[in-house]
């Protein structure tokens, strides 16, 4: 048996390793100006990265047999075997029984193996945490969640920290070895990130933790690489892994949470742009000619719902509640349910323009009937033909955190353009 050591092991450094670049340092003393230049590679970087392309073929297609990875990724045989063999040894990948592929001796299939890794993911919303931890193939193995306070993150972030440990040990009780697997944590919030978010109501911006040092924290706590993005990121991560962006290098999930934002699947990678806030839709003015106009999220999104009908969305019982006036069918109801398809028919119109998407969809922690209706009636506005019509996707409570979880499988695993470069 592998003798693994948490993220340090010799498979968890593989996935990552790259050269560190040559320090000059007779241009350090001179203080030369900063030259804009991308990262070459080396031969260490591209083993890296074939052996993420192996990976990624098997999570897209399902089990396959050397010569069809060989086919499939165009790498050589032997290079093909020996990223085989290694992963195999690592426990990354699992032989099945053999198959007949045509003519000649049977082949054997190479499966993921489900315990072969795990991460942990974090949603912390306004008065709620959810921690959830997924294996190699996104499945979920524990989850639980804690109420907390978005003004306190000192408090909070002990809650948060007990919430891990609570979930990781429920993992270890069945799985005693899983603990020196876990490849890492991701961390998901509401955006946007910066300077530019609405500080004139910290709560529902959740800023008390915007300034809080909440990833070097969480860092020191677990012992994990920790990572943050926005909620609708994480939701597009979900959607990568196991919903209807699986397999597709390029998508636009529209997340409709207590928020409403986007994730952006571009070349087969997040985009998250320059401070993580790519896809801030939510943040869209309407009536721009008034002095202070109304962002689209407070109208279009769970929060906005709960307003006008004076639900309250720290309830525990609030998806019930929405779920029964939407099965009620009130005129005002359906009112709101129009307005807001309107809006985002908009919306899905520009980005479907914008990026030219294999697949748009709407996904979130909105109710599974509120996701249907409005996807239904966004198609009906746009008369959308076969390629642009909006799909549904993920909708659950637990889709963010799901989402969390699978951006390390993705960082640790998934071909990259960053694992190619020396630094």
């Amino acid at each position: 048996m592998l003798d693994l050591s948490g993220i340090k092991s010799k498979w968890w450094t593989k996935c990552l390793q790259t050269e560190p670049p040559p320090v000059n340092m007779f241009l350090m003393k001179q203080s030369a100006p900063k030259i804009n230049a991308m990262f070459g590679t080396s031969s260490g970087a591209a083993g890296v990265h074939n052996r993420r392309v192996v990976i990624d073929a098997i999570r897209v297609n399902g089990a396959l047999s050397r010569a069809a990875l060989a086919r499939a990724t165009k790498l050589a045989k032997q290079t093909l075997s020996n990223i085989i063999e290694d992963l195999e040894r690592e426990g990354l990948v699992l032989a099945q029984d053999a198959v007949m592929e045509g003519r000649g001796k049977p082949a054997i299939p190479y499966a993921l193996a489900p315990l072969g890794a795990f991460s942990v993911g974090l949603q912390i919303d306004r008065h709620v945490a959810r921690c959830v931890i997924v294996n190699l193939v996104g499945e979920v193995v524990a989850r639980n969640d804690v109420p907390v306070s978005t003004s306190a993150p000192e408090a909070g972030l002990v809650e948060l920290v007990q919430l891990i440990q609570r979930t990781r040990r429920e993992l270890e009780g069945r799985h005693p070895e899983a603990g020196e697997r876990i490849v890492g944590m991701g961390v998901a919030m509401p955006g946007p990130f910066g300077p530019q978010s609405d500080f004139s109501n910290q709560e529902y911006t959740m800023a008390f933790w915007q300034n809080f040092p909440l990833v070097a924290r969480l860092e020191g706590a677990t012992g994990l690489a920790v990572n943050l993005q926005n909620d609708a990121a994480a939701a597009a991560m979900a959607e990568k892994l196991t919903g209807q962006a699986h397999g597709k290098q390029n998508a636009v999930c529209i997340y409709l949470g207590y928020g409403l934002g986007a994730g952006l699947i571009i070349n087969g990678e997040l985009y998250d742009g320059t401070r993580c806030n790519a896809g801030e839709i939510g943040s869209v003015g309407l009536n721009p000619g008034k002095l202070t106009p109304d962002i689209l999220e407070r109208v279009v999104s769970l929060g906005g719902f709960c307003a006008e009908f004076g639900l309250d969305h720290a309830a525990p019982d609030v998806t019930a509640r929405i779920q029964k006036l939407l099965q009620q069918k009130r005129p005002d109801v359906e009112a709101w349910l129009d307005q807001s398809a309107g809006y985002l028919a908009w919306i899905t119109n520009i980005m479907q323009l914008a990026l030219d998407p294999q697949v748009c969809v709407l996904c979130g922690t909105a109710p599974k009937e509120m996701i249907e209706t409005l996807v239904a009636r966004i198609n009906l506005a746009l008369r959308a033909g076969r390629d642009r019509r909006l799909l549904v996707g993920l909708s659950d409570p637990w889709t963010v955190a799901l989402g969390a979880a699978a951006e390390p499988i993705s960082r640790s695993f998934d071909p990259k353009y960053a694992a190619l470069l020396k630094a």
